[in-house]
């Protein structure tokens, strides 16, 4: 057996209703909260809850995919401000600006300084402010995950500030605040659910603890996010989706991601395209790309992939009982039936073009996620993969 380490949450609050005790909660972390938010519908009840337990807030409201000058500022805020502890609430974005601020709060410095690839590397050594996790979007998995995405626009890449010392001590992950989320939100965000926990199960460095997550997170997801897309309101489908999410920022967090990402890192930081929607636009082009790399290898080298891919195509409705090659290509057709099904756009209508392909791909070689990835894909299969999905529906 591979040997392998793993890491999470230390206090996991899960359920429809949960949100109630959140001051209670914060209580327990600090005084004086500051709140990172990018859920409108939720922040007043948010500092209403804090204010009944005595928690001072201050709050900044996160625009969108967080900047190393959103975290620096925030930083600066919340020392200005005299803040022992942190609050994220609202999407990854938010949650992400949060796990950085409070590690900046207690390791100085700029978010910068300790980003991946674009940045200085340097490592966290202190153990982040006391902050807490409360997603209301089922996506990113931001809530469980030890890393947080940030945008550097001047290198034209969003990279990570990556540590154990960075994971929440409380995620608090309530499915009846993403009932307000909007169809096309659920979409985009669940596919970035669903797509974490496929390559992180087909990952290289996937592992018995995160197969034993990744694979279940799979099928809640197929089956619970075309209901949360159709009918918003349906509880036991927006409940499915928030533990897939979870259970997809536990897996990511362990295991590794693949192609998908390496090129979300990039495309996201050059242009203004959600990460999830470039997420769900890719993953059914990479699914069919590593598929089609595997299948050309010998016998030894491709079956360990192959036999991954259809455990994940027996997941899916329908395919339960499917033999490996029908689960395999199942899996693919699943994925693009869904991408129609989801109204997700092509990258075109983001202004992304062709000609940029080469140069996307040499970038997304840096990213830290290409390297999980099942097999080695050539530049011109992750030229077709990008291409194909810039046009949409086009198969590679």
């Amino acid at each position: 057996m591979t040997a392998f380490e793993f890491s999470g949450v230390g206090r996991i609050i899960f359920g429809c209703g949960k949100f109630a005790i959140a001051g209670e909660i914060a209580a327990t972390l600090g005084r004086s909260a500051l709140v990172i938010y990018n859920a409108d519908a939720v922040v007043d009840d948010m500092i209403e809850l804090l204010s009944r337990r005595g928690v001072k807030a201050a709050v900044i409201r996160q625009p969108g995919e967080p900047t190393v000058a959103d975290v620096d500022g925030a930083v600066e805020e919340g020392r200005r401000r005299n803040c022992d502890s942190v609050i994220g609430v609202g999407g990854g974005s938010a949650i992400d600006a949060a796990k950085a601020v409070a590690g900046l709060l207690t390791n100085g410095g700029s978010a910068v300084d300790y980003m991946e690839v674009v940045g200085k590397g340097k490592k966290i050594t202190i153990l982040a402010a006391p902050w807490m996790a409360i997603p209301t979007t089922a996506g990113t998995g931001a809530e469980a995950t030890r890393n947080a995405v940030i945008g550097l626009p001047e290198k034209q890449f969003k990279a990570s500030i990556r540590s154990e010392l960075l994971l929440p001590r409380v995620a608090l992950v309530d499915p009846s605040l993403g009932v307000t989320v909007s169809p096309a939100v659920t979409a985009s965000s669940g596919m970035d659910a669903l797509c974490q926990l496929i390559e992180s199960y087909t990952s290289s460095g996937a592992s018995p603890m995160t197969d034993a997550l990744a694979l279940p997170g799979i099928g809640m997801a197929a089956r619970n996010l075309p209901l949360a897309f159709h009918e918003g309101g349906d509880l036991d489908a927006r409940e499915g989706m928030a533990l897939a999410a979870l259970l997809s920022g536990v897996t990511l967090t362990n295991a590794g991601l693949g192609a998908v990402h390496g090129f979300a890192a990039v495309l996201g930081a050059n242009f203004p395209v959600p990460h999830g929607t470039v997420c769900a636009a890719l993953l059914p082009h990479v699914i069919e790309s590593n598929v089609r790399t595997l299948r050309e290898l010998d016998s030894a080298a491709r079956l360990p992939g192959l036999r991954r891919y259809a455990a994940v195509g027996r997941q899916l409705p329908g395919l339960e009982s499917a033999i490996d090659a029908d689960a395999i290509d199942g899996c693919i057709r699943f994925t693009f039936n869904l991408l129609r099904e989801l109204k997700i756009p092509p990258l075109k209508q983001f202004g992304i073009v062709p000609q940029r392909a080469p140069e996307m791909v040499r970038l997304a070689r840096k990213a830290s996620s290409m390297r999980f990835n099942p097999v080695l894909l050539s530049d011109e299969s992750l030229s077709d993969v990008l291409g194909a999905a810039i046009e949409g529906d086009a198969r590679i």
